[in-house]
């Protein structure tokens, strides 16, 4: 009932406007998309066995694998690492990669004991470099558009996982890698590390989201004139520009952004798990729109919220003064 209360509110919202804006119906739109992604949201914390299931990617997974998936355990449970590790390759996006890395996001879309998803990199040195330029050139002409909308594809629907991703780039992050943490809700950095949408470099253009998200991060001015340069930045710059939140020295381990990462992801652990889903929500889809438009959409979320156990039991904790249990539901 919650979803259709929030889309009254919606409809309501819009209704002053239609005889006034133009723009009403984009607007109203607008509604009956976000009224289907709380309705997609809703049905997929309600399905039924995604309490505890675990597709067998993690740390089980053989070491010649494209990607290794870490569901972590104790005081960390929640958190699950995408380890990228095609080491010969410099993690090149391939199409086995592409496979491993969309089966492991459908894994995790619809499982509600996921708390935060890491994307990181398990080569030293190297986040991503890019598309696999090898694999590209023995490609036929045809084959080479499918290719690039299935990674496409990918990025996206990372970038609409529900609850909040985490780029730890400790090595290059170059074309397709830089777009695929682009589409991550936060970036984490090594200062050492190198990062930059180089595609231009090759008579292409970022092709799987990064003339749309690199503006969104950084302006568009800005990120005109570093796609036109295909200008590299290290991680102190990246996070000068906006272009990633934290910046950290490098370890001896070569893992710093990653434990910079696994520290923002147990800052979110306790909080409370439907909340944080929503608020992404609003998030993602208020930006995109006007501000009466977005506040309309804030409070579709909100309406989300009111009738869950976890808000009961946020507001029982805090009379009884003690740290809530939350469990998502």
């Amino acid at each position: 009932m919650a979803i259709f209360a929030g889309y009254r509110v919606l409809s309501q919202a819009f209704r002053p406007l239609a005889s006034s804006l133009d723009g009403s119906c984009r607007s109203l739109e607008q509604a009956r998309c976000l009224h289907h992604v709380l309705q997609t949201n809703e049905r997929q914390c309600a399905r039924p066995g995604t309490h505890g299931a675990r597709r067998q990617y993690s740390s089980d997974a053989k070491s010649g694998d494209d990607l290794c998936v870490r569901y972590l355990d104790g005081e960390d449970s929640g958190i699950v690492v995408f380890g990228i590790n095609r080491p010969k390759a410099k993690n090149a996006i391939s199409k086995n990669l592409v496979k491993m890395m969309s089966e492991a996001v459908d894994a995790v879309k619809g499982n509600n004991k996921v708390r935060t998803v890491i994307l990181c990199s398990l080569v030293p040195g190297i986040f991503c470099a890019g598309a696999d330029l090898k694999e590209r050139a023995k490609m036929h002409q045809s084959e080479v558009g499918p290719f690039v909308s299935k990674a496409r594809t990918l990025i996206t629907e990372l970038g609409n996982l529900p609850m909040p991703t985490i780029a730890a780039i400790d090595g290059a992050a170059l074309g397709g890698g830089l777009e695929m943490a682009l589409a991550c809700d936060i970036r984490v950095a090594a200062t050492t590390a190198k990062m930059g949408l180089v595609e231009t470099k090759l008579a292409i253009i970022p092709g799987a989201g990064g003339t749309q998200r690199l503006p969104r991060a950084v302006g568009v001015s800005l990120a005109k004139e570093l796609i036109f340069a295909a200008r590299v930045l290290d991680g102190a710059e990246a996070q000068t520009l906006g272009l990633v939140s934290h910046a950290v020295e490098q370890n001896k381990s070569g893992d710093g952004a990653y434990r910079r990462a696994l520290d923002l992801a147990r800052e979110f652990l306790p909080q409370g798990p439907i909340a944080i889903r929503m608020a992404k929500l609003a998030i993602n889809q208020g930006i995109e729109v006007d501000l009466a438009t977005g506040l309309a959409i804030e409070e579709a979320c909100y309406a989300q919220v009111i009738p869950t156990k976890d808000r009961i039991e946020g507001l029982t904790a805090f009379k009884e003064k003690r740290p809530p249990r939350f469990k998502g539901e």
